[in-house]
């Protein structure tokens, strides 16, 4: 069978990482658990030597993209190698959609790597019978959503820690054709708008979000990796309340501008221009930052940062905008 998954090349060119660094060198250990991965090795997931190319194009990408290279630790990346006749239908499947939406789109099926971060039980049912199984439990959500190769703080913040103290990441290949945005009150949309899409964004010029629908699920996306890794400055609780309960905005928004995209970082310098300039309220404002970074994300971002890090000096403080986190 052919390999379900791209080669080196490939990946080192979606990721696109100009260089390879040697950051697993001192952190890809074993975890002391013997069966920690063991159902990921019985289907058909092979871990990959630390010192391989592939391993170090994903590190540096979860390093680089995270920009938490020193509190976040890949343990380990298993690579889809499952030979079984299921997956040489998802694989068949997988390529016949690609030239089917290449056709569509004018020769390009805009195929790229996605991030899908869960529990390790959700992953384990993925890799054994694939994303479609979700379908049974969508009552609410009738898509997934992934997080395009440089964003994937959504799906790290959506993954859950298991018995070992380890959360779990997918990276895939998913078909993504001609996107639509898909804005949060579309709750109510079960597929694409027309047949002219194929996925959902929520920002066209600036994605931070793919968005499969559950009827294209078993054709997509299709899972090559699984990265297993640790976060202890994650809690598992989903609202994180900072060290510092106070913070300025210019400091918050400095913060912020090593994780945001420009897209929402230039959204989030108007909105604390319109606050400046009194043309909206300071609990208006509250929100929209909320809003641009996602309140989970926001949350968990300030948690890594110590009242050192956070605080301005008292004497400027009190005449500087500020807002509570909570």
């Amino acid at each position: 069978m052919n390999q379900v998954v791209a080669g080196e090349d490939q990946v080192s060119e979606i990721m696109e990482n100009e260089e390879i660094s040697d950051a697993m060198s001192e952190s890809n250990e074993i975890v002391s658990a013997s069966n920690c991965f063991h159902h990921f090795v019985a289907n058909g997931f092979s871990k990959l030597d630390q010192s391989s190319l592939e391993s170090c194009i994903i590190q540096t990408s979860v390093s680089q993209n995270l920009h938490m290279a020193k509190k976040t630790r890949v343990v380990a990346i298993h690579k889809n190698m499952n030979t079984s006749r299921s997956w040489q239908i998802r694989a068949h499947s997988f390529r016949v959609s690609i030239k089917a939406v290449a056709d569509k789109c004018g020769g390009d099926a805009n195929v790229g790597y996605a991030w899908y971060g869960a529990s390790g039980d959700e992953i384990s049912e993925i890799v054994t019978h694939g994303f479609s199984w979700r379908i049974k439990s969508a009552a609410v959500t009738h898509n997934i959503s992934l997080s395009p190769a440089k964003h994937l703080l959504d799906s790290v913040l959506s993954s859950t820690v298991d018995e070992n103290g380890l959360r779990h990441l997918l990276l895939c290949r998913v078909i993504l054709g001609k996107q639509e945005v898909v804005t949060g009150d579309s709750s109510h949309q079960f597929h694409p708008s027309s047949p002219e899409f194929d996925s959902g964004v929520d920002d066209i010029s600036a994605p931070t979000k793919y968005m499969v629908w559950n009827c294209r699920l078993n054709f997509s996306i299709l899972p090559c990796y699984i990265v297993s890794f640790e976060a202890p400055y994650l809690s598992e609780s989903k609202i994180i309340k900072p060290i510092s309960s106070w913070i300025t905005f210019p400091t918050l928004i400095s913060i912020l501008s090593r994780f945001l995209d420009q897209s929402r970082m230039a959204s989030l310098k108007k909105q604390y221009t319109d606050f400046k300039e009194k043309r909206i309220t300071r609990p208006q404002m509250i929100q929209r930052v909320k809003q641009i970074a996602g309140n989970q994300g926001l949350s968990a971002i300030l948690k890594m940062y110590t009242d050192k890090d956070l605080q301005v000096s008292s004497s400027s403080s009190r005449r500087r905008a500020v807002m509570r986190v909570v």
